[in-house]
């Protein structure tokens, strides 16, 4: 199995996607394509006491970078040697099985889904996080590639969700809930309305286990598996989490931090400080996947240290090995039945 690594994407690139993806080749058992300018790659091996690229490991030369201040629908047709479009265009060519990035989002996307291409009878490509939640997690799909959706694109969200929790989470059967204000049915805007008896009627069918509308308070307490959202609504509820999240951490912190009665209590707790802070934190996930293209594409963040980014190796690893892209092309027609209105790519 080889990984494709964007070593020119992110914050900290070049260092965290060549060194995270070093590590993960040797942690995962896997072979390591690094896309970026060689002269760089090399630097950052050099500087960390590698004069030889370790077995396994290969660089595919690319001269350009995909900034992040480029325009994102335009930035991967413009600048045709950089890494971004070397990388995916080695995925589509079958010179590797996965590919990673940290870099722009949008760029990412219009690149996977022009360059890699979407599965047939897929109408967009979604952003599908798993968010931390009380039953261990929840994949959540839009999180911000389609701030808006007609409702066949909620209803096909819903089932690459589903394979996604059932093969990467192990979740048989995994619950399946609509992001929305209410429980009832009538709840929510004309988006929500239309797509709940869509729904409904596929879980009738068997297809997936839909349980109806979730309210974010009962997503994040764990009522569902899958939270199904439009990417507007899907990313201000990730990012309502995050910040929560570094909140909670952060006066924690200071409440400890008090006297020397609470530095004692926080040395009393301190593991279950750190098992907090690893569950709150987006490293250990390592990457988010983009679901619905024909290749597996995994999405790390923009700030990914090496750790992360061996984690993000790990995730597309675990997407292979999944088979959920074959899960969607077995399942499209039923999709399209289920969605007639859907036109393909």
């Amino acid at each position: 199995m080889k990984i494709i690594v964007d070593a020119m994407g992110g914050d900290n690139a070049p260092q965290a996607p060549v060194l995270g993806a070093i590590q993960a080749g040797k942690e995962y058992g896997v072979d390591i394509t690094l896309v970026g300018r060689g002269e760089d790659i090399l630097r950052v091996l050099a500087e960390n006491g590698i004069n030889d690229l370790p077995a396994g490991v290969e660089i595919a030369h690319a001269s350009e970078v995909v900034e992040m201040c480029d325009d994102p629908a335009n930035a991967f047709r413009k600048k045709k040697d950089s890494s971004l479009t070397v990388g995916l265009t080695m995925l589509k060519e079958g010179a590797g099985d996965a590919f990673v990035s940290a870099g722009s989002t949008g760029a990412l996307l219009a690149g996977a889904t022009l360059v890699t291409k979407r599965i047939k009878g897929i109408r967009r490509a979604a952003l599908a996080p798993v968010v931390p939640t009380g039953n261990g997690g929840a994949v959540l799909i839009d999180c911000g590639a389609n701030a808006e959706c007609p409702p066949e694109y909620l209803l096909q969200f819903a089932y690459m969700g589903s394979y996604y929790a059932e093969k990467v989470l192990g979740r048989p059967n995994p619950k399946v809930g609509l992001l929305n204000i209410g429980a009832e049915p009538s709840k929510g805007t004309s988006l929500q309305t239309a797509v709940y008896p869509m729904l409904e009627e596929a879980g009738r069918a068997g297809r997936v286990n839909f349980t109806g509308n979730v309210e974010a308070r009962e997503a994040v307490e764990g009522a569902v598996d899958v939270i199904v959202a439009d990417g507007y609504s899907g990313n201000i509820f990730l990012k309502t989490m995050e910040g929560t999240g570094l909140f909670l951490a952060r006066e924690i912190k200071k409440m400890f931090k008090k006297s020397a009665r609470t530095k004692l209590a926080a040395l009393m707790v301190s593991d279950g400080l750190k098992e907090f802070k690893k569950l709150m934190s987006a490293d250990e996930v390592g990457g988010t996947a983009l679901l619905g293209i024909a290749k597996p594409v995994i999405k790390a963040h923009g700030s990914s240290d090496a750790y992360a980014i061996q984690n993000a190796v790990r995730q597309a690893k675990q997407y292979i090995e999944a088979g959920i892209i074959q899960s969607i092309e077995e399942n499209i027609d039923v999709m399209r039945l289920a969605a007639p209105a859907a036109s393909e790519n």
